[in-house]
């Protein structure tokens, strides 16, 4: 018999040996860290200038003079009256949720746009926002709304949630769900709770009217700590369940027969995220109102300069989303003196050209729109 014959059969070639270790796609560790830092640089500017400037203008020094008189660590001024009740009863509840919401809508974005498999996606396509919308139009009109300061932000968070999972129920068959049933069964339910939301601004009063409009245009104006303290749980925990994901969505790139062969729970992995997505959207929306663009231009935008690994990505994107709207925010309140406009249309302004730069960038790489 000859050599090869004699060969034991574990001693055969195998041509199929796979890597121990989860593959991770490849991020530079010197981009990343200029991005992060880039990021980060603008946040607390952002922050600062939020907390600085305003009908009372605080300098720099009397901010950390407030913070030091906070820790009861003397740093009197003849002015410190005046500048910690304007700083810790108005700006800096405002600031913190401003910067809270906009992780949270960026944080919903980017993952969204991974379980979609398209960086066009956006945390309004599962009804989300719209359900919101009708929650506290609802509580408006029927007058709950007035009997609590919770109620109105309290109906938009329940109906949003309601309206997620009415979504995914319904384009789930067999056990799976689609993304393009998904896609279609959000597009019907938007128009659905449209129809509501005109209705009822039609069956309003002319104070409730302009509420509902109101809240709809988006507005963090008169944030309050113990909104704060209610949004903040909501983040913190949808955040860190997105943890785990991270590296299912990178393979989840791959296509589903892909990520499927790979071992991935493709079905558990689209459940999983749709809460998460329905959890930080709706804590965002349900006291700041319908705030569009975020969730689509600022995890679209790192992923242009970072590329597509969602470890960086979402890292990344909730200290951009929080950036974005802390500076939109902050040109809402001071842009026209002695009024307000609503953060909603700023954010739109910003995020409605980039969006069709966007399109005609894919397109011009592509030659078509998909």
């Amino acid at each position: 018999m000859t050599k090869l014959a004699l060969q034991a059969p574990s001693q055969a070639p195998r041509l199929l040996d796979l890597p121990t270790k989860p593959v991770q796609l490849p991020v530079s560790r010197r981009r990343a860290a200029l991005l992060l830092t880039v990021i980060g640089v603008t946040l607390i500017i952002g922050v600062l200038l939020s907390v600085a400037i305003g009908q009372l203008p605080i300098s720099i020094p009397e901010i950390f003079g407030s913070f030091c008189r906070k820790l009861g660590l003397g740093c009197t001024s003849p002015d410190a009256l005046y500048i910690d009740g304007a700083l810790w009863e108005v700006r800096l509840p405002r600031v913190v949720l401003t910067v809270l919401v906009g992780g949270a809508l960026a944080a919903a974005g980017a993952v969204m746009q991974g379980i979609f498999g398209n960086p066009l996606a956006d945390p309004g396509i599962i009804g989300v926002s719209s359900g919101a919308a009708v929650g506290a139009s609802l509580a408006i009109v029927t007058g709950i709304g007035a009997l609590s300061s919770i109620a109105i932000p309290g109906a938009a968070f329940v109906t949003a949630l309601l309206t997620t999972f009415f979504v995914y129920a319904f384009s789930r068959s067999n056990g799976r769900t689609e993304v393009i049933t998904l896609i279609l069964t959000g597009i019907a339910v938007n128009a659905v709770a449209g129809a509501g939301l005109a209705f009822m601004t039609f069956a309003a009063d002319t104070n409730q009217r302009e509420q509902i409009v109101f809240w709809q245009m988006g507005s963090l104006a008169g944030s309050l700590w113990f909104q704060v303290g209610a949004v903040l749980p909501l983040v913190l925990i949808g955040v860190i369940a997105i943890i785990p994901l991270m590296r299912q969505l990178d393979l989840l790139a791959l296509g589903d027969d892909a990520a499927r062969h790979l071992g991935i729970d493709i079905e558990k992995l689209r459940v999983v995220a749709i809460v998460i997505v329905a959890v930080l959207t709706a804590s965002a929306v349900s006291f700041a109102g319908i705030i569009g663009f975020v969730g689509l231009v600022v995890p679209h935008l790192i992923r242009m300069v970072a590329g597509p690994s969602h470890r960086l990505l979402i890292a990344a994107s909730i200290p951009g989303g929080a950036a974005m709207l802390t500076l939109a925010d902050l040109v809402a309140r001071t842009a026209v003196p002695y009024a307000e406009l609503p953060i909603g249309m700023i954010t739109a302004l910003i995020g409605g050209p980039f969006f069709f730069y966007l399109l005609r960038r894919q397109r011009s790489r592509t030659g078509g729109w998909a």
